[in-house]
């Protein structure tokens, strides 16, 4: 039986292997080319990763699809390991749409109103948000419910929590957690997250998902971008986040130091290992 240590060098080694690739000059492929502290904090952190790359050139896109599969996977494996501590049929997959799930269903109408009205649709934008991974949790049956003891009869009350399949027809997941990765981010395109996170709060109908992202970037500014404030996201998680703290270290920049160690002790930054037991509470 793996261990979630086992789990997260799996993790890492796929991205290496199928997501990361060095440019001219020996820079990694997550590395800013315009920023020798970029470059530097990433071929540190690869050299404490210890695992080779992919030895052909990755399109950005690509790239980022890669990320994306293997967090899922990373996700699915770590919460079979888990399922004592939050039992329950859970779903993972790529590219969702929040439509699908029971906060967000009314939201399948008024889409379809807004994409066939030029006006609303130049009023209201586009908020029906397509997640990078989604966790879903399927409904539970009453035989499921009832298995220690009679809890539910049938067409007895409760009658209208989703979390009871029989409430529900069709029966539709509930958006547990909207995992947003990001294989690098430059400032700007950074805050697509926050966007994301405050249209997942503000348009739901129930309970709030758990809202994250997981990123390779390695500049603590550009983490720092996006960690800092509350709200929106719930906290940044970094694929190597253990090797990145060592590879600051051995920067020797206070300020690049003291920018991680902020967002760590501020709980705005944690390790890929964190998210699976931060996601089962």
């Amino acid at each position: 039986m793996p261990t979630i240590q086992n789990l997260r060098r799996e993790y890492q080694k796929e991205i290496c292997e199928k997501a990361i690739h060095m440019k001219k000059g020996n820079i990694p492929s997550m590395a800013d080319v315009s920023s020798p502290l970029s470059i530097l904090l990433s071929q540190k952190m690869l050299t404490l990763i210890g695992l080779p790359t992919c030895p052909t050139d990755i399109k950005g896109q690509t790239a980022g699809k890669l990320f994306e599969e293997a967090t899922k996977s990373f996700l699915e494996q770590s919460f079979a390991l888990l399922q004592h501590l939050r039992p329950g049929e859970w779903r993972f997959s790529v590219q969702g749409n929040i439509k699908d799930f029971v906060q967000y269903q009314h939201l399948a109408a008024l889409n379809e109103l807004v994409q066939k009205d030029r006006l609303l649709r130049t009023a209201l934008g586009d908020y029906v948000v397509k997640p990078d991974v989604v966790i879903a949790r399927m409904p539970v049956s009453d035989s499921t419910i009832n298995q220690q003891q009679v809890i539910v009869e049938a067409k007895q009350e409760p009658h209208f929590t989703p979390f009871r399949e029989a409430n529900q027809s069709p029966v539709h997941p509930i958006l547990h957690a909207s995992i947003s990765c990001k294989f690098t981010f430059r400032s700007d395109r950074s805050q697509n997250a926050r966007t994301e996170g405050l249209n997942l709060i503000r348009n739901r109908k129930g309970h709030t998902p758990h809202i994250v992202v997981v990123t390779a970037e390695p500049m603590p500014t550009r983490l720092a971008s996006l960690a800092l404030g509350t709200g929106d996201i719930d906290c940044v998680y970094h694929f190597a986040l253990l090797e990145l703290i060592e590879a600051a270290k051995n920067t020797k920049n206070e300020a690049v130091i003291e920018s991680l160690e902020i967002m760590i002790a501020g709980d705005r930054l944690r390790d890929i290992s964190d998210l699976p037991f931060d996601l089962i509470t």
